[in-house]
């Protein structure tokens, strides 16, 4: 293969990969220097003048000319009688350069040379993909399903650039298939080998603060600060959004003219159930609101431990839990407190009891489930309507039935 065979070839590199001039002249430069040390043990008598523009290269050797029989070193000295077959009137001590065309490093190193430009383009693409993604960390993406797999789904961009969407990153109502344009936020970039990994996330807290960024104009225009997102993803978020601005009402503007705005997100996340909370520095209406649809009578704070007892009516507790414990969980989240819920009681409702205290006839695991859904007191359990916890809990209907029996006769 002629040298300029060869750059035609290597031209083609630079059109599919769009690589700018000057790198495609050093990664040439690099390959061919590597070729020439593995032929000749030293490429440091060499000169490579390339020129991918036009198609064209040439490699010179530079040799020193010294007497017949002196030659150590035949990849830098050149015997005279040997110089003179080149020119005729060189002499002892002067340099000769002598091109070397690419056929006399022989069809496997040819082969080599070609393999090794191949791996360094695709290198240098690699380190730019990972840089371009490093740089997108945080921030929304959009690609489309390629493939579906048991722990992941393969997306691949406009550009062919393929991004992980790993099982558990996943809301757990999502269901794709091939063709789907997904979004999500790029939450890491790591090398596997020379390879970059990309991953995607849609159940990070970022990715629902980025949503808002997204769809609510005054979130985008820094008139409205989201300071803090907690969620569970596919279940219930809670958002504490701020505005500088006394004219606007940051809770009206990111939920619009009935829900208008955080229906799209909604929508996006599952049907997740957003709280949107108006952030203060006043700590006891922070987790009074962070607590909402619950009515809060009182709270005491405990500073130090970051702990706070949450006074509530009866009929406010289950509100203040919430289905799951997933209420009063975000609350704390959302706060940094821990949250200790205590309730108020008539004179007769005080006389109560602590399932737990029945835990001799009461399995453990069915006290939990009413405790799931904020009931953990005897009185509690027997204010509802069995039809009701049967809908709320994953009790059947025969075994809250027989806890109500066992519960009425410690008042009887």
């Amino acid at each position: 293969m002629e040298n300029i065979a060869l750059i035609d070839s290597f031209s083609e590199f630079k059109d599919d990969k769009l690589i700018d001039r000057v790198t495609l002249m050093a990664i040439l430069e690099d390959v061919f220097r590597n070729a020439l040390k593995k032929k000749y043990g030293s490429d440091d008598n060499f000169d490579i003048i390339i020129n991918p523009d036009k198609g064209d290269m040439e490699i010179w050797r530079n040799r020193v000319v010294v007497a017949d029989g002196e030659v150590e070193d035949p990849n830098s000295e050149i015997s005279l009688s040997e110089a003179r077959k080149i020119e005729p009137d060189f002499e002892v001590g002067e340099e000769v350069s002598e091109e070397v065309k690419l056929i006399q490093l022989g069809r496997r190193a040819i082969l080599a040379l070609r393999q090794n430009l191949i791996s360094k383009i695709h290198e240098h693409d690699n380190t730019n993909l990972y840089k371009q993604f490093k740089d997108l960390i945080g921030e929304i993406y959009t690609a489309e399903v390629h493939h579906v797999r048991p722990k992941a789904v393969i997306l691949v961009d406009d550009e062919g650039n393929e991004i992980v969407l790993p099982k558990e990153k996943q809301i757990p109502s999502d269901f794709f298939r091939k063709g789907d344009n997904v979004r999500g936020i790029i939450e890491s970039v790591e090398l596997k080998g020379n390879k970059p990994q990309i991953v995607m996330s849609r159940t990070s807290e970022k990715f629902l603060e980025k949503l808002f960024e997204q769809e609510i104009p005054e979130v985008f225009d820094g008139l409205i600060t989201v300071k803090k997102v907690v969620r569970i993803p596919g279940e219930k978020a809670k958002v504490a959004v701020d505005s500088y601005d006394d004219r606007i009402d940051p809770v009206g503007a990111c939920v619009g003219m009935k829900g208008s705005r955080i229906h799209g997100i909604v929508r996006e996340l599952g049907n997740e159930n957003i709280d949107v909370i108006n952030y203060t520095t006043n700590t006891q209406l922070f987790i009074s609101r962070a607590l909402s649809p619950a009515k809060v009578s009182s709270i005491k704070i405990d500073e130090q431990s970051h702990r706070a007892d949450v006074f509530l009516k009866l009929e406010e507790v289950s509100k203040a839990i919430g289905r799951g414990g997933h209420n009063i969980k975000l609350a704390g989240l959302l706060t940094g407190y821990e949250l200790d819920v205590i309730r108020e009681g008539s004179p007769a409702e005080d006389e109560d009891v602590e399932l737990t205290e029945f835990s001799d006839e009461i399995e453990a695991w069915v006290i939990e489930e009413f405790a799931k859904i904020g009931l953990d007191t005897a009185r509690s359990v027997l204010n509802q309507d069995v039809a009701d916890l049967v809908r709320r809990t994953d009790l059947e209907e025969e075994t809250i039935l027989e806890v109500m029996r066992i519960l009425k006769e410690e008042f009887e």
